[in-house]
């Protein structure tokens, strides 16, 4: 037997297939009648949720009765959820957003198939797109179709029944450096900018963001100690200094001593930034940042091309394998996690010292020499 529900809510009742039907007024028609819309799903919840998504949808003035192609659902859905992430971040989206609908051109976002998303991903690959890339391609994809399914634009969200990328073995998701690797950057990088930044990376595992917004007044004139007060966030394409990620990453970075040198190279400017590039008193943009650390590890085919947020995934790993605990090491990056942060502030000074001295002895120019020597007496 139907259920009516209060307060304009529709009417509910199971159907003798076992689904849940819910009817609600929606309006009226162009003769005065009124008009209604009908959900399914196969429990109460999820037809009430429906329900309540379509309304949601309405009120945020989408037209929820348009056959809408992806392009246009994309922009749609971009637009109604910008608001709750960083500027940063809507960057990032914008630019997944761009290979998505290329993706997927002239296609209507109820034609879309599980096999289809697989494709796509696997074109993604065969083109040489990253790992990661490839991951966020999938993640937004998959915010945007559950969106349409929620509103009921589609049946069902094809991304959640496509098979995930098998990667190679040997892969690493969080792409890192190996130590082998690290020694060699260390040795053969170039005694410039590019060079000593990447070096100074590796060693500290400070973010992109943070290195490109360094003023000289945040290293220390030894350069033992880097302070991060601020980092580079993106609006509409254009670097500014802002606040670093999170309330964590206000730290003091100890410098290994191995490294040290960089951070006084890239101290000695007169520019109000270390990575200051055309326009004065402005921070350096991030994409000519990566094409300069691109370009530095192409110069060394021993070393793969990975990107400058691997420095950071390497720092963790190594100073893990050096055996320092993972709570000194959270204190040194910045780790934005609070429960883990609640460790941090039983990190003696002391021991962050250590830490970061195990890295100068495993990393200096003489370890590196000392090891080739030992190679060639094997």
């Amino acid at each position: 037997m139907a259920k009516k529900r209060a307060n304009g809510e529709g009417t509910l009742r199971q159907r003798s297939n076992g689904l849940w039907e819910l009817t609600m007024m929606d309006g009226f028609q162009s003769d005065g009648r009124r008009k209604y819309k009908t959900f399914y799903a196969k429990t109460q919840k999820d037809v009430k949720a429906k329900a309540k998504a379509y309304v949601d949808a309405k009120a945020e003035g989408i037209q929820v009765d348009v056959d809408y192609y992806f392009d246009e659902w994309a922009d749609i859905w971009f637009e109604n959820h910008k608001d709750n992430i960083s500027p940063t971040t809507q960057e990032g989206y914008r630019y997944t957003l761009r290979i998505l609908k290329a993706a997927f051109p002239h296609r209507k976002i109820r034609d879309i198939k599980p096999f289809d998303v697989e494709m796509v991903l696997k074109k993604l690959r065969r083109d040489g797109r990253s790992i990661s890339g490839i991951t966020q391609c999938r993640g937004l994809l998959y915010q945007i179709m559950n969106k349409a399914e929620a509103n009921d634009f589609i049946r069902k969200n094809p991304v959640r029944f496509a098979e995930k990328m098998r990667y190679h073995e040997g892969i690493n998701r969080k792409d890192a450096f190996t130590s082998e690797e690290v020694s060699i950057l260390m040795e053969r990088l170039p005694e410039n900018r590019i060079g000593l930044s990447i070096r100074l990376m590796l060693g500290t595992g400070m973010r992109t963001q943070e290195i490109l917004a360094l003023e000289p007044r945040h290293i220390e004139p030894d350069g033992s100690v880097i302070h991060i007060e601020q980092a580079i966030n993106m609006q509409k394409g254009t670097p500014i200094v802002g606040t670093p990620k999170s309330i964590d990453s206000y730290r003091d970075i100890p410098v290994p001593e191995s490294v040290r040198y960089c951070a006084v190279a890239l101290r000695c400017t007169n520019k109000k930034y270390i990575w200051e590039v055309r326009k004065k008193d402005s921070p350096c943009n991030p994409s000519y940042f990566r094409d300069k650390f691109r370009q530095a590890l192409e110069a060394i085919p021993e070393v793969r091309v990975l990107t400058p947020h691997s420095c950071r995934h390497t720092y963790v790993s190594q100073m893990q394998a050096l055996g320092v605990d993972l709570a000194t090491i959270q204190s040194i990056v910045g780790h934005a996690d609070v429960d883990m942060t609640r460790h941090y502030l039983h990190v003696q000074e002391s021991i962050r010292q250590d830490a970061v001295n195990r890295f100068s002895t495993a990393f200096s120019a003489t370890h590196c020499i000392e090891q080739k020597g030992d190679e060639k007496a094997v």
